[in-house]
């Protein structure tokens, strides 16, 4: 049984989308280009997000301290020891917020990553507070020649929940940086998580609908992790009681409900986050890798029959 995407498996993959893009595997190397972020500066605030700490998800070649090239470099000969097959890649700008700096320091950081022969295009995380016309302009522009994706932090559709982890933007800013991104004709990215506190299962699920109605063309997911050292870990050891964590079976049983009613159009990135457990200070699933977790997604989805978008109405 083939669905919408072309292929046999019941949601839009990230990997097959590649392929019928590129025809080929192409992989992601990280870089860390120095960058911070508004709500760590002091520009809004200092601390940053309640949860974050780049260096639990950040590759060991990837250090601010190295060049861009070299990072790369570095990246790419990593990569074919796991990834044989892959002979393109993209430059995953993943620490901070990757376009927060003046246009001139991005121009010179985005040419440096596009002069590497295998590097095909970009992939640009960021915040929908930092973003303007003229960057999106020029992103327009690197678009018509490589492939280029901003991804933004949505991390809840909530205002409370926002407010809550110290994002220090609304909601509204991130639907608002999506559709100007979109009209220039740049694709979109979101990454959403779950279980962040204060929220309920119903509201969580709620977001499919919200989320569905914006121009994504990429979207990631993970489960909420408590990364030690954070700001999020004091509050849990304060207030336990406000944090509602999933177990591994509830989590696949949400996630095929949330899958259900997400656009179709959508391509599945992710949908689970994986950080070292020495990083962790919270309850977790063991040492279950993100490949398991996927293979008991793919096999509770044909259990129940169902697929991305089984219960999508573009009138939700």
């Amino acid at each position: 049984m083939k669905f919408q995407w072309g292929h046999n498996r019941r949601f839009n993959a990230y990997s097959n989308y590649f392929k019928t893009t590129f025809g080929e595997r192409v992989q992601k190397v990280s870089v860390d280009a120095g960058f911070t972020c508004p709500n760590r500066d002091g520009f809004l605030g200092k601390g940053g997000c309640t949860y974050c700490d780049n260096d639990a998800f950040n590759p060991s070649y990837c250090s601010p301290k190295k060049s861009v090239k070299q990072q790369i470099t570095e990246g790419i000969e990593f990569h074919k020891v796991r990834y044989r097959k892959a002979n393109k890649y993209l430059a995953y700008f993943q620490p901070y917020s990757n376009t927060y700096a003046p246009l001139e320091k991005l121009i010179k950081i985005y040419d440096e990553a596009l002069s590497i022969p295998e590097i095909i295009g970009l992939v640009i995380g960021t915040r929908p507070d930092c973003v303007d016309d003229e960057k999106l302009e020029y992103f327009s522009k690197l678009s018509k020649k490589n492939y280029v994706i901003i991804e933004y932090g949505i991390e809840s559709c909530y205002n409370k929940t926002l407010e809550k982890i110290n994002r220090g933007h609304t909601f509204e800013q991130a639907v608002e940086a999506i559709e100007r991104t979109s009209r220039k004709g740049i694709k979109t990215g979101a990454h959403l998580i779950f279980g962040l506190p204060g929220e309920s299962r119903d509201e969580m699920l709620e977001e499919a609908k919200i989320l569905s109605k914006l121009p994504l063309n990429n979207i990631k997911f993970h489960q909420l992790q408590i990364i030690k050292n954070t700001v999020l870990s004091q509050q849990y050891k304060n207030n336990p009681e406000d944090f509602n964590f999933f177990t591994l079976d509830e989590y696949i049983d949400f996630i095929i409900r949330f899958l259900e009613m997400l656009n179709p159009n959508f391509v599945i990135e992710r949908f689970a986050g994986e950080v070292p457990p020495r990083f962790l200070d919270g309850p977790g699933w063991g040492l279950i890798r993100n490949d398991q977790i996927l293979n008991l997604i793919e096999r509770e989805l044909k259990n129940r029959n169902t697929f991305q978008g089984k219960l999508f109405s573009p009138n939700f």
